[in-house]
């Protein structure tokens, strides 16, 4: 498992606003990432969840983190999709890179790789500035993610390092916090209520 370890890194083709880049991990040291693989272009979870991240960017570049999805489609296939259907989805398309993981060898590094389909599964990493794993989501083909999760999540993370509160369920930026300390243990219930 890689939560907690140092995120694998890679070098791939990425198609980008109508560009194929060459994209690395370390390009991004000293950002939050959220490394979003998904099943394939063409398909019908991937578009709604590729169009919800689309919408979100913004929020997630307001809080200094980058979003670079992945699929074992080539950089060809994601520019045929972005056109025909992803740009009608979203005002200005897909503002963040699609990634070219042909043979699966990013989805390898991060366990999500199916190799029976020949396709990533939905999994869906949090990388600190650092480069170490934080948060690791895997689900199956059917099921869709939620965006504004990752985000909360990433803002928790944020807050835990520059505090070192910790965050309860239901946490959101600017809610109560629990500091850990002798005093707290067996007694959360008298300064913590669940969020109505």
């Amino acid at each position: 498992m890689l939560l907690g370890k140092q995120a694998p890194g890679f070098k791939t083709e990425a198609y980008l606003r109508g560009q194929i880049k060459e994209i690395e991990l370390s390009d991004y040291r000293g950002k939050w990432v959220t490394m979003f693989f998904y099943p394939g272009c063409f398909t019908f979870v991937c578009p709604t969840e590729l169009a919800m991240l689309a919408e979100a960017y913004g929020e997630f570049t307001k809080i200094g983190a980058e979003v670079l999805s992945v699929s074992c489609d080539s950089v060809y296939s994601s520019k045929a999709w972005h056109e025909e259907e992803l740009s009608k989805m979203v005002t200005g398309g897909i503002p963040f890179p699609m990634l070219a993981d042909q043979g699966g060898e990013i989805g390898k590094a991060y366990d999500v790789y199916d190799a029976a389909v020949g396709q990533n599964v939905r999994g869906r990493f949090i990388i600190d500035p650092d480069g170490v794993v934080k948060a690791v989501e895997v689900l199956p083909p059917e099921v869709g993610r939620n965006i504004e999760e990752i985000l909360r999540q990433i803002q928790a993370f944020q807050h835990v390092k520059k505090t070192g509160e910790q965050t309860p369920a239901g946490w959101f930026p600017g809610a109560q916090a629990l500091a850990p300390s002798i005093d707290l243990a067996g007694k959360v219930w008298s300064t913590w209520k669940p969020p109505k």
